[in-house]
């Protein structure tokens, strides 16, 4: 139950190859997915961690290689948050940058396609900051985690531009 099968350095190995393939493929994933997670994320996780399984175990069947395996990458993640927190260039290629989505009152819409976000969803994430006209923010970001920031021409001491009379 507690005996090794298979080799520690295999374990190492393998354990280091899937975290490392499976953090990357994961980095590419829209950041937006990453701020909340809903059933489709869940499922996409538990998926990942049923596919991966086999991979990293190489069918190990002692606790031991089990614990062995967690440790493995429970520390690639420590090493990598270690590196980019002494490394900016390290943490700019694992953490994506946050993104403008809306400057001076306009949507920049390049930018809410790279994101995959509708108008409707940025509609709604103002909303949610309690803001109904895009024109009253200044800026609104799109931030490395996922998560949705904004600053509203109130809090950054410009006015909004008045609305042009139709006649």
């Amino acid at each position: 139950m507690f005996g090794l099968s298979t080799p520690i350095g295999e374990i190492v190995v393998r354990g280091t190859v899937m975290y490392l393939l499976l953090f990357t493929l994961l980095r590419v994933i829209v950041k937006r997915e990453t701020g909340t997670t809903g059933i489709s994320d869940l499922l996409v996780i538990v998926l990942i961690a049923d596919a991966a399984q086999n991979g990293m175990s190489g069918d190990y069947s002692s606790i031991t290689e089990g614990i062995l395996l967690v440790c493995v990458i429970i520390g690639w993640s420590y090493v990598l948050d270690f590196v980019a927190l002494r490394s900016p260039w390290f943490a700019r290629l694992i953490r994506p940058r946050p993104l403008r989505l809306i400057h001076d009152g306009k949507v920049l819409r390049n930018n809410l396609r790279h994101e995959m976000l509708r108008p409707e969803e940025l509609d709604g994430l103002l909303r949610e900051q309690g803001i109904e006209d895009v024109e009253e923010v200044w800026e609104a970001w799109m931030e490395a985690d996922g998560q949705f920031s904004v600053i509203t021409r109130k809090a950054h001491g410009t006015k909004k531009p008045k609305k042009k009379q139709v006649v």
